[in-house]
């Protein structure tokens, strides 16, 4: 298929396709036309990209399930070098919520404190 084809069917634009083929990520096969050419394993390593990147993933960390697709794996996620991504970033995840249940606490502290001091000023414009 044709790159017009390709992107329509992956849910992309050419210019995203051509963005993954100057990063190593997509095959740049032309044919005796000059035009680029793809077929159904390029289809199926651009919804693996399409996958991880609505998961969170940027783009370089996509990097190790397309190679793993590449070397005849039926899923990218089943190589030690994804497995690895997924485990760096269930650990950043865990970070993050981490994170945000501390900011979470704080502001149920502060709430707390704030609603059992008496109220110090009316709301209402006055005085302002």
């Amino acid at each position: 298929m044709r790159i017009g084809e390709l992107a329509a069917r992956a849910g992309t634009t050419t210019r995203t396709l051509r963005y993954y083929e100057a990063r190593g990520l997509l095959p740049a096969r032309r044919g005796e036309n000059g035009y680029r050419t793809y077929d159904e394993d390029d289809l199926r390593l651009l919804r693996q990209i399409r996958t991880l990147q609505d998961f969170g993933f940027d783009l370089e960390e996509t990097r190790p399930f397309v190679e793993c697709l590449r070397a005849g794996h039926p899923e990218g996620d089943s190589c030690p070098a994804s497995l690895a991504v997924y485990r760096r970033k269930l650990a950043e995840l865990d970070a993050l919520i981490g994170e945000l249940e501390a900011v979470r606490t704080k502001i149920g502290l502060r709430l707390a404190t704030a609603e059992a001091e008496e109220p110090m000023c009316e709301m209402g414009g006055q005085g302002l």
